[in-house]
């Protein structure tokens, strides 16, 4: 026996009974126990797929033996309703569509110094240095307003620090802003896995995003499922 995770993409027109139902006949050609069951409901997918713009997304967790797997994809396939699917080896992760991330470990400050800001940034030499002196003004005179400094000089916020690594900068001078590590990237989160494509929706190389090769590979699997799911775009003008 082992553990599969199925992700369904049936036509929108049908209500949550006739979904029960069609998948009720297609586990009973797995024979399998089904450990959990998310109803996503009618979302807008990625490009068309059989001239429809949207899509019924259910997502289940199954048990079986893999003796039935031939004859539940011949029924998947012949059902008309059934737009597209998907049969992957369950390896935790959630239905909801998270990633799974770790906590991010505390940084260790020495005695007597003060902890760094709380900025996300990996690098703080770019940073101008700023004359003590500069902020006294003569007596009699008003106090010089602070320079505004540009949006694009200004270090991410502690918001974006919270989550995975964000990539910000032109091609060429892209900088990562480091988050918690991801352990267990999810096909179905497409929020992480955007942050790994560029504008025109191919994968950053990994001299840009500073992985290492073994994720690199887990992201191109991902990456590749969410766009057979229609969770991503093969291209940015899918609608042009």
């Amino acid at each position: 026996m082992r553990e599969y995770e199925i992700v369904y993409i049936l036509d929108s027109t049908l209500d949550q009974d006739a979904v029960n139902a069609k998948l009720d006949a297609f586990h009973a050609a797995l024979g399998g126990e089904v450990t959990t069951l998310d109803h996503w409901g009618v979302r807008q997918l990625a490009y068309p797929i059989q001239k429809s713009q949207t899509g019924y997304y259910v997502i289940v967790h199954v048990t079986a033996d893999p003796t039935g797997l031939p004859e539940f994809e011949r029924l998947v396939k012949l059902d008309e309703e059934t737009m597209r699917y998907l049969v992957v080896l369950n390896e935790g992760q959630p239905t909801s569509g998270a990633s799974v991330l770790a906590e991010r470990a505390p940084v260790a400050v020495p005695d007597g110094e003060k902890a760094p800001a709380a900025t996300g940034s990996d690098s703080s030499d770019d940073a101008p240095a700023v004359d003590a002196d500069a902020d006294e003004a003569p007596e009699g005179e008003a106090a010089p307003e602070a320079a505004e400094v540009p949006q694009a000089e200004e270090g991410p916020k502690a918001e974006e620090s919270s989550g995975p690594p964000v990539f910000t900068g032109a091609r060429g001078r892209r900088r990562r802003h480091e988050g918690p590590p991801i352990v267990l990237l999810n096909y179905k989160d497409v929020t992480t896995l955007s942050r790994f494509l560029t504008e025109q929706g191919k994968i950053l190389p990994k001299r840009t995003t500073k992985v290492s090769a073994r994720f690199q590979r887990q992201l191109g699997s991902a990456v590749k499922r969410a766009r057979h799911l229609a969770l991503l775009p093969y291209i940015r003008d899918h609608g042009a």
